[in-house]
């Protein structure tokens, strides 16, 4: 198949990139605008394989999306270009309304121009695959799990924008007939994350023996999903998923934050101790952020019982190889940490 990953320079999108080139026969182009997030030595182990392709482009650029279909005919769209931080939304949700919801109907838009005019067997075989969050379900008490029939209540502007951008999808095949398919996905975390999120920013601020911020007294409980695992989930998807269907994809890890922010500190003690003490000393409790959803979950036994798929690592595991890798891939944090990202708070205004 030929697929075309937007935002495959990104943190998920790379990931998939990557098992796409490394694992199947498929043909893969990348499209990504390559904004902070996005980047390119995230693609530095496949870029060299005659089966890849990148583009640089704004999926809010009609002509551009339009272009890229035109050339690349793909038969498969996996749909992952997203503005995805929380507490950035919180500083600056135009940014995400325009990205989640203004670029995924131009997508959208453009993917149903280009799938009118393919040939009855190839507008048969088409998938549009619309990757999502969790966060569109709003927060979980301390008990109960989302499924894919929970009604959408989302709390913050990157979970509305996302949920915008889902019924865009969803309207879009039921209006006109367009082959979609949406998974919504726990937080996801391993190798090559950006250094804003949770653990990425626990592994790297211990590093530097800065503080380890945690949200109020880090009681929210998020289901921990290993990206490598969220990657081969998506091509399941895209292989065997039922058009018009939504599969939640989940790690079933449960787990708190603050003793995410633990399990990384006794890890680094074992792997890289301090010269005195242990990391756990650098944890730092702050005030939390406005509208913290209490708790996730995810039930993900649809894709398991239908389409056979389920996460082979667990928490413990896979935050094994996650703190390792950062431990291997100076260069590659170190690139961020000293331009893009230095680690500060955002989504401080309430």
């Amino acid at each position: 198949m030929r697929m075309l990953v937007t935002g495959g320079a990104g943190f998920i999108g790379s990931a998939v990139s990557r098992r796409i080139i490394e694992t199947t026969s498929h043909e893969l182009l990348v499209y990504d605008k390559l904004t902070y997030a996005g980047n390119l030595d995230s693609l530095a182990p496949i870029a060299g394989d005659p089966r890849y392709a990148f583009r640089r482009a704004d999926i809010c650029d009609r002509d551009a999306v339009a272009a890229a279909f035109a050339e690349f005919r793909p038969d498969v769209v996996m749909h992952l270009a997203a503005e995805s931080h929380v507490d950035r939304s919180i500083d600056g949700p135009g940014a995400f309304i325009e990205t989640n919801v203004v670029g995924t109907f131009t997508l959208l838009a453009a993917a149903l121009d280009y799938w009118r005019g393919l040939d009855v067997e190839s507008a048969a075989g088409f998938r549009f695959l619309h990757i999502s969050t969790d966060e569109v379900f709003g927060a979980l008490g301390l008990e109960g799990l989302f499924r894919e029939d929970t009604p959408y209540a989302p709390n913050s502007p990157y979970s509305a924008s996302k949920a915008g951008s889902d019924h865009l999808a969803r309207a879009w095949r039921e209006t006109y007939g367009l082959p979609t398919i949406i998974t919504n996905c726990s937080n996801n975390y391993g190798p090559y994350h950006f250094p804003e999120k949770l653990i990425p920013l626990t592994i790297l601020n211990a590093l530097e023996e800065k503080p380890l911020p945690v949200y109020g007294r880090g009681e929210n409980v998020r289901d921990w999903l290993f990206v490598e695992d969220h990657a081969e989930a998506l091509l399941t998807v895209a292989r065997a998923g039922v058009v018009g269907q939504s599969y939640n994809v989940g790690g079933r890890s449960e787990i708190r934050n603050i003793e995410v922010v633990q399990a990384i500190c006794d890890s680094l003690d074992e792997l890289r101790p301090r010269a005195r003490g242990s990391y756990r000393e650098l944890i730092t409790f702050v005030q939390d952020r406005p509208g913290h959803d209490l708790r996730y979950a995810i039930d993900c036994s649809k894709i398991e019982r239908e389409l056979g798929w389920r996460a082979k690592e667990s928490f413990a595991s896979g935050l094994a190889k996650t703190v390792r890798w950062y431990l291997d891939n100076e260069a590659w944090w170190k690139a961020i940490r000293s331009g893009k990202y230095r680690g500060e708070r955002l989504g401080c205004v309430a």
